[in-house]
């Protein structure tokens, strides 16, 4: 099993940067799902979950190494299992090309003056102990080395956003 984690200070209160995290669902057409895209990663909700989106199902699409013969394309399924607003979310998933489970969540810290640590990890573990034993680090590692500059990313973003609908 491998694990990444990692933090870092915002300028915004836990409540913002939950909602940037978690935004409120905006209304879509019968069959139509909510689309989310950071650089190369895509996030298509299925279902949104409750008011606080815990149940919330999703499929993601990101890049992986193309000698696993997807075409560079990884995809897992995900479900947010834990929620507790403006503190914790955890979400289970299964993915593929290299058939695996992977456990994420975020926690928030109030550090006061309207600022937050975020904090993020998450767990990968390969299916087939031959492949795990092959390609698991590096798969994972590939997976994983944008994790901090895209989770980040889209905080600031989403909180900017938050801000400028705000005003």
């Amino acid at each position: 099993m491998r694990e990444h984690t990692f933090s870092f200070e915002v300028e915004a209160t836990p409540e913002e940067v939950w909602r940037a995290l978690h935004p409120k669902p905006r209304p879509t057409k019968p069959g139509e799902h909510r689309v989310i895209e950071h650089g190369d990663v895509r996030i298509e909700i299925i279902n949104e979950g409750d008011e606080n989106g815990q149940g919330l199902v999703r499929t993601c699409t990101f890049p992986v190494p193309r000698f696993l013969l997807s075409g560079g394309v990884g995809r897992s399924w995900e479900c947010v299992t834990e929620v507790r607003p403006n503190e914790f979310s955890r979400y289970e998933a299964v993915g593929k090309p290299l058939w695996s489970k992977a456990s994420g969540w975020h926690r928030l810290e109030d550090l006061g003056d309207g600022r937050t640590r975020v904090e993020f990890g998450e767990s990968y573990h390969a299916f087939n102990p031959v492949l795990r034993f092959l390609f698991e680090r590096y798969v994972h590692r590939f997976i994983s080395k944008d994790n901090d500059r895209t989770i980040r990313t889209a905080v600031e973003q989403g909180v900017v956003r938050l801000r400028a609908k705000a005003t």
